[in-house]
């Protein structure tokens, strides 16, 4: 290979790399300070958001309380025995893969009829390069206990595999593998 075609090959991984890092995915505190909790209101939360593929959902809540995932029907009727998904350990991050609506209510049936539950509508995130699967990368993490943030939306480092810094890591690992194979 020619140093010209090795020149353009390594220019064309860097803007793709900058594409990569550059997204505008964000992680979201469900119910900003408060948190997923009976007393905030969800619905007012959610209004002037807009979800995209590659956000986070972050739950926080009292060890007590519990988050699931449902189907649509299961949401209306705060049917709390048909889940897709529960957690209950206090601080839940659901990553957003894919475009379409998630439901989402709380495991106590009478809170989710108070008004514990969130439907959220997830776009195609159109400054992504490309929907790669996010393979590898586990629905939810968890651990730990409810916190009150000062921010309510955390830029994200990556759509391809939204785990932060690592990703950063990862590209630059990538470069220089191709690198070496040229030299």
């Amino acid at each position: 290979m020619d140093m010209g075609k090795q020149l353009l090959l390594v220019v064309l991984g860097l803007i793709a790399f900058g594409f990569a890092i550059t997204s505008d995915a964000n992680t979201y505190i469900v119910g900003d300070n408060s948190g997923w909790d009976i007393s905030t209101s969800l619905d007012t939360w959610e209004q002037d958001k807009k979800f995209v593929v590659g956000d986070v959902l972050v739950f926080q809540y009292a060890s007590t309380d519990s988050v699931c995932e449902v189907g649509e029907e299961s949401f209306r009727a705060c049917n709390t025995t048909n889940v897709i998904k529960c957690f209950s350990d206090g601080n839940t991050s659901i990553p957003l893969t894919n475009p379409g609506e998630r439901y989402f209510l709380c495991g106590n049936r009478l809170y989710c009829y108070s008004g514990m539950k969130l439907d959220v509508v997830v776009e195609k995130n159109q400054t992504a390069v490309a929907e790669a699967p996010l393979s590898g990368v586990p629905e939810a993490e968890s651990g730990g206990s409810k916190k009150n943030n000062p921010s309510t939306v955390e830029r994200s480092a990556a759509v391809f595999v939204p785990i932060g810094s690592n990703s950063i890591v990862l590209g630059i690992l990538g470069l220089l593998g191709i690198l070496v194979r040229i030299i």
